[in-house]
């Protein structure tokens, strides 16, 4: 059985999620995570000490929850940009969390569970170079960044250009895809 205090901080999570997704870290309030939450704010204070390590919590577990789902296969990283895409389209509230970070936190030391992901990656696509599986022509710095964003970059494109562009998912999908193809040729 949970425990009181898991299915509250649970709610918590929850709430914080949704809060932080649509008003990032200084728009967001802690009145209206503890009442979308039903508790009081004494509690998130409790389990989490302050708006910043709520959030921090929040976007952890978000990092969890794309690694479960976006495996990262340098063998084949079309298919993991495909499978990016498909993520932030499945569930936009993570592609605003993750523009909310970039936005409210470009210096610092980095939440543990970022940089841990990142220099993972980085050293697959260093290894991948290094045994001549993967081109050289890009640090493996460049090639991630190039790769994430244009997997986001149906997401992030102005709503101006939006409207000129196509609805159909499957398109942009593969546009997404064959773009890292010819990146990495």
């Amino acid at each position: 059985m949970i425990k009181d205090s898991e299915k509250t901080k649970a709610r918590l999570l929850a709430a914080a999620t949704a809060e932080f997704a649509e008003f990032g870290i200084a728009g967001a309030r802690i009145d209206r995570i503890a009442k979308v939450a039903e508790t009081n704010k004494a509690m998130i204070y409790a389990y989490f000490g302050s708006k910043d390590e709520l959030f921090d919590t929040v976007f952890s577990t978000h990092v969890g929850a794309t690694l479960g789902r976006v495996d990262f296969d340098v063998s084949d990283l079309p298919s993991y940009a495909g499978r990016l895409f498909d993520w932030f389209e499945d569930d936009p509230a993570a592609l605003r969390l993750s523009t909310w970070y970039r936005l409210e936190r470009p210096t610092g030391v980095g939440l543990q569970a970022v940089v841990l992901i990142n220099q993972v990656r980085l050293e697959r696509l260093e290894r991948a170079q290094r045994e001549g599986a993967l081109a050289k022509h890009f640090e493996p710095i460049q090639l991630l960044s190039l790769i994430q964003a244009i997997a986001t970059s149906w997401a992030t494109t102005n709503p101006e250009l939006g409207v000129a562009a196509t609805t159909d998912r499957n398109y942009r999908r593969q546009t997404v895809v064959d773009a890292v193809k010819r990146l990495l040729t």
